[in-house]
């Protein structure tokens, strides 16, 4: 195909490309840089960047870890079922990624708070209501909370792959002698492993940027680095370039996230 034909195809995606990410970074980098790139040490030097970045890390860490533990085996579970019933099951575990942020915590709250339904279930049981639901407002509960929208991103992008796979490769490993554990780590896992880690990087960039459910759920307190954004740019904070700069940082770290996804999906498929 000619090249100017592929640039034209290619035209309205570069577009909306500039349109909603590139000319809004380059506002937010005027900002950063308009007292000649000072507020980036400033930032740098502020007493609560380097825990913010220590709790970032942490945060994504646990969060993703769980997520695409559970979003894998829900996956692969569905790839398994008949066409009508993955369709069914699909639509509801994909429900939660219509909700906002805030929507996810108030919803959460409701239910796993102090007076919550199931913190109350709990305290039937002889659990303490207030220690079960004080955990929900710590680094744990945020991570828990995270886990419920992130789930189904690994479902929706693992289950096209899982579906996919030719299993008669597992049916002949078994008949060859291997467990249906060997089958899974030796046959399945190695050729889907790139698109477990594109998930994984994909949830962790959304996990390490968001800032909703954390400030619904445990308002400023957590030092994670959207949370201190926000603090520079609410009604506390005066420092703009600051803030310009902390928010370049963050679409750097998310954007790094990402681009490692990518490329070590595309050396898997290439050694595939």
């Amino acid at each position: 195909m000619p090249r100017h034909v592929l640039a034209l195809l290619a035209a309205p995606a570069a577009g909306w490309f500039a349109l909603f990410f590139a000319v809004p970074v380059a506002a937010v980098a005027v900002d950063a840089f308009a007292d000649g790139g000072a507020a980036f040490g400033r930032i740098l030097a502020a007493p609560s960047f380097w825990p913010s970045v220590a709790g970032s890390a942490a945060l994504t860490a646990v969060a993703t870890t769980v997520s695409t533990l559970v979003g894998t085996a829900v996956a692969l579970h569905l790839s398994r079922l008949p066409e009508r019933r993955r369709t069914l099951a699909a639509f509801v575990i994909a429900l939660p990624l219509t909700f906002s942020g805030l929507i996810v915590a108030y919803g959460f709250i409701l239910a796993y708070g102090r007076a919550g339904f199931f913190t109350q279930l709990l305290a039937f049981a002889g659990l303490d209501a207030a220690a079960v639901g004080a955990v929900l407002f710590t680094p744990v509960g945020l991570a828990f909370a995270s886990s419920y929208y992130l789930i189904p991103r690994v479902v929706m992008l693992l289950l096209p792959v899982l579906v996919n796979f030719d299993r008669t490769q597992l049916v002949v490993a078994e008949s060859l002698g291997a467990t249906p554990a060997q089958a899974f780590r030796q046959v399945l896992l190695p050729q889907v492993l790139g698109a477990v880690a594109g998930a994984a990087c994909l949830v962790a960039a959304v996990v390490f940027g968001a800032y909703g459910t954390a400030l619904a759920l445990v308002g400023t307190q957590l030092r994670i680095l959207p949370l201190q954004l926000y603090s520079l740019i609410s009604e506390t904070g005066s420092d703009f370039p600051a803030a310009a700069a902390l928010a370049l940082l963050i679409a750097a770290a998310c954007s790094g996230i990402m681009a490692t996804g990518e490329w070590i999906s595309h050396r898997h498929e290439r050694h595939l």
